[in-house]
């Protein structure tokens, strides 16, 4: 579905797979990554990590891991929430915003359900993308809850100017082809800096005239910031990924207190927002 205001990209909502956003339109260019990302055996990832933004969750975060007490049982890769269809609830275009609402409702591979309930807004005055999901716990049985968001850009629209800064990072910043030379990863604190919101910038990149793009997260719920490049071919992709956990096992987190538990009926709220200035 297209969504664009007066001001700001055009997106290309998936209404297959959370109402996700596909195609992002930039000065002319869809900076999406599509075919240039590796695949990693999950179909429904491989069709989500082809475009601009993807959900990762909310019973599972990263990659694959045994579940507990089930032979032969394992969390898919990134979760289980990708390739749910959203049921739209509305649409608007008024004033030069866009604003879309949607359902998802998701079953967990242990077969339970939440609920994420999606809130799309575009400023038509600023062109500033807003996001806001409320996650809750539709199942009979206490769950952890997780989440991450997946910003992919192709490597391609990139030139040796183009950076990676924030207040988070390593001398606030540095070049987009950090670490090693075919590709990276790390994860860091992202504490809020501005109100409740951390940010990151990435640009200015040539290819959609200078611009840089800014990401705004709520720092609360999401309060780690997971980057991942891969330049091996024929992958070209960078990743922003605010998370809602550190990098380590789900064994890790749990035996260190760090699961955030949903009882039955219990939401927790995520929030960003991108803009290309």
């Amino acid at each position: 579905m297209e969504f664009a205001a007066a001001k700001g990209p055009r997106l290309m909502l998936d209404e297959t797979s959370l109402m996700d956003i596909g195609g992002c339109i930039v000065e002319g260019v869809d900076i999406a990554p599509k075919a240039a990302v590796p695949d990693d055996g999950d179909a429904r990832i491989l069709h989500s990590v082809q475009g601009f933004l993807f959900t990762c969750g909310p019973d599972h975060i990263r990659h694959r891991e045994p579940i507990p007490g089930v032979e032969g049982g394992v969390f898919p890769l990134h979760g289980s929430a990708a390739g749910h269809p959203a049921k739209t609830v509305s649409t608007t275009f008024e004033d030069g915003n866009a604003e879309c609402r949607a359902e998802i409702e998701v079953t967990t591979v242990e077969g339970l359900t939440a609920r994420i309930e999606r809130h799309w807004f575009i400023d038509g005055n600023t062109g500033e993308t807003h996001l806001r999901d409320k996650v809750t716990n539709t199942s009979d049985r206490t769950t952890p809850a997780f989440l991450m968001y997946h910003m992919n850009i192709g490597g391609k629209w990139f030139d040796e100017g183009t950076r990676l800064e924030g207040a988070m990072l390593e001398n606030g910043g540095f070049n987009w082809r950090f670490g090693e030379e075919l590709g990276d990863i790390f994860c860091v604190e992202a504490p809020a800096t501005q109100g409740q919101f951390a940010e990151v910038r990435l640009g200015p990149m040539a290819a959609v005239g200078g611009k840089t793009l800014r990401v705004r997260v709520l720092a609360e719920t999401l309060p780690h910031l997971q980057v991942w490049r891969n330049q091996k071919a024929p992958a070209d992709v960078l990743g922003i990924e605010p998370v809602s956990h550190r990098w380590v096992s789900r064994g890790e987190l749990e035996a260190a207190g760090e699961f955030v538990m949903l009882a039955p009926g219990e939401s927790r709220e995520y929030g960003l927002s991108f803009a290309f200035v």
